[in-house]
């Protein structure tokens, strides 16, 4: 029997990780009932949610400078430590306090199983064999989008709210292993360091954004929102200068230096906005004279739309790889979803169905297209930081485009019936419109991917 290639250990450990880290959110979201009734908390649960996604958003690029500075393996291996032990903590937890916190320690762990994965992808592969296996990550990511809620259900309902948690425990064990096992340590004698400075600066702009997506509150009130936004420009602000003036920046100014990745980065912003900051609308167009059965089914459409582009993508993508060009495909898709979707909430309803279609496919597109331009054009030693800022833009942009997509309707309509909604995805088109416009164009293969 021939042995497994080691780098085919370490993708079946990174995979798993990234199951994991995605899977989280999904289900903790469908529990969150059964755990306020256990826990006797009426007020917090908002906070469950935003603690894990607050780390989850801030820690990306964190995480990408350390996988750069000491190696995937060692970062990867305390990622699964610290989300193994969020875990536990998270189903012990004896009040929501408690549960919070553990949320926190939980989510700045899946972090950096997300980003250590698709670093550590792109240090194995070249772009054909990360095109090839790209099926295998938006499987992981479909799976996750169509079990979480589901599975959520049911294991509240079934043996309890906690082993949502405990489930993961016997999952890192594998993941760990084969971590360790595929992934090759990195000997690396620098002297650059850590940008705490940065760091810190980074975490606050990160939670203005993070408490205007989650907390409607905060994103409505008059004295609060404006607080937020100028907390967030300010931080922000002093973040990009120290990262020109410090000799050991937390995201290097040589990725931006490449014109490519500086457009992809900007684009999955305003991608992350569009789509992921419209999600939390999507069920409240569907329901628009449609009835709990009627609802689940056109959110079908999406999934069915996510699923087609999910089993094509790794396929066609082989035969044109240009990314570039896939991701201008991907905007151009969601542009016309929105925008369909927009027209349906103002009165034509048919147009609901295909537009939700094209918002999946776009999804899937946008998402493949730039994690695998930013793993076949970063530099070596910048990958974790690159594949870092690409996933902060979109975490981010989405986080922002829920705040800002939902103030424009209250301020414009009121509130979020029938008009408000179109004017939240009217919005969103437009801001897909502008990523479509941003987007980079590389007209040469060599320039698409000068690693592979």
């Amino acid at each position: 029997m021939h042995a497994i290639a080691p780098r085919n250990l370490a993708f079946a450990g990174l995979l798993l990780g990234m199951a994991m880290a995605q899977l989280d959110g999904l289900v903790v979201t469908a529990a969150l009932p059964s755990i306020g009734a256990d826990l006797h908390a009426r007020t917090g649960l908002v906070a469950v949610t935003a603690a894990g996604l607050l780390t989850l958003t801030v820690a990306t690029p964190l995480h990408g400078r350390l996988g750069d500075l000491h190696g995937r393996r060692v970062s990867f291996v305390v990622s699964i430590l610290v989300f193994a032990a969020g875990s536990a903590w998270c189903a012990a937890a004896p009040d929501v306090g408690s549960l919070i916190a553990a949320r926190a320690l939980q989510g700045l762990g899946g972090s950096g199983l997300i980003v250590n994965a698709m670093s550590a992808l792109g240090e194995l592969f070249d772009r054909d064999e990360l095109l090839r296996r790209q099926g295998w990550q938006t499987a992981v990511f479909a799976a996750a989008t169509l079990g979480g809620p589901p599975l959520g259900g049911l294991l509240a309902a079934g043996p309890g709210w906690r082993w949502i948690f405990l489930v993961n425990l016997p999952l890192c064990v594998p993941a760990l292993l084969l971590g360790l096992r595929g992934l090759a340590s990195k000997p690396r004698h620098t002297k650059e360091s850590f940008d705490v400075a940065s760091s810190g600066l980074l975490t606050v702009a990160g939670a203005a954004v993070v408490a205007l997506g989650t907390v409607d509150a905060l994103a409505r009130s008059p004295l609060w929102t404006p607080v937020l936004v100028v907390v967030a420009a300010v931080a922000g602000f002093l973040f990009v200068r120290r990262q020109k003036r410090t000799p050991s920046p937390l995201i290097s100014p040589k990725v931006f230096a490449d014109a490519v990745l500086a457009r992809a980065v900007v684009v999955n912003g305003l991608a992350g906005a569009a789509l992921y900051g419209t999600f939390t609308y999507v069920a409240l167009v569907t329901a628009l004279g449609a009835g709990a059965a009627g609802t689940g089914l056109l959110l079908v459409a999406m999934t069915a739309g996510q699923l087609a582009l999910s089993v094509s993508f790794s396929a066609l993508a082989r035969k044109r790889p240009d990314m570039t060009t896939w991701g201008r495909f991907g905007c151009a898709l969601g542009v016309a979803g929105l925008a369909a979707i927009a027209v349906a909430a103002g009165g034509v309803r048919w147009l609901l169905v295909p537009g939700l279609f094209a918002v999946g496919a776009a999804f899937t597109v946008c998402t493949s297209a730039y994690t695998v331009l930013g793993q076949t054009r970063a530099a070596r030693e910048l990958m974790g930081v690159t594949m870092g800022s690409l996933t902060f833009a979109r975490q981010a942009g989405g986080l922002a485009g829920a705040a800002v997509f939902g103030w424009l309707a209250l301020v414009t309509t009121g509130g979020l019936a029938a008009p408000g909604l179109a004017v939240v995805f009217g919005a969103a088109a437009v801001t897909m419109l502008v990523a479509w416009v941003t987007s980079p164009r590389v007209t040469s293969a060599d320039a698409v991917s000068f690693r592979s």
